[in-house]
């Protein structure tokens, strides 16, 4: 074990590593699937991954970790959830939440093109499309997280709206 993984195995790392991004993988979570609660499970099932696998991973590489993680996490929820709405299809009547499957499969469909189209942008774009759109920062406040000018965050915002517009239509 090196000495970066041997850090993020000491508590007191770990511990610094989870309040500092706690926030932004729920904010992450509660993107990718639109629901509170759900959001918290899966932020904390991806720190629980982290913490037992801490001898495995790249301290440096860690936050990209934890991101992919969560997404791996909620995908593997979506996999179910299709599995429930194709049963649910099959049994109409024992729908329990008064929403159709045909409503549930829109919904879906629309959640997995609204991903697809987002995984479709820049790092860079997505990263300021993020960070203004669910961490709710303004444009000036992700120029200095990111230690670039206001005009080049503004261009890659817009870059990013228009490759969603044409994507998905009005957004």
């Amino acid at each position: 074990m090196s000495d970066g993984n041997s850090k993020l195995c000491e508590e007191k790392h770990f511990s610094d590593f989870y309040l500092k991004h706690i926030h932004a993988a729920n904010n992450f979570a509660y993107y990718k699937c639109g629901d509170a609660d759900a959001a918290i499970d899966l932020a904390q099932d991806a720190f629980t991954k982290i913490w037992e696998n801490c001898s495995k991973i790249d301290f440096n590489k860690v936050k990209t970790y934890l991101f992919t993680t969560v997404n791996n996490l909620f995908l593997n929820t979506i996999k179910h959830q299709k599995v429930v709405l194709e049963y649910a299809k099959a049994a109409p009547n024992l729908d329990t939440n008064n929403q159709s499957p045909e409503y549930l499969l829109e919904e879906e469909e629309f959640r997995q093109k609204l991903q697809k189209a987002i995984a479709s942008l820049s790092e860079v774009q997505r990263e300021v499309f993020l960070m203004n759109r669910i961490d709710g920062k303004k444009y000036r406040e992700i120029a200095e997280l990111l230690n670039i000018s206001q005009k080049l965050v503004e261009k890659r915002m817009s870059g990013a709206l228009e490759i969603l517009r044409t994507l998905i239509g009005n957004i």
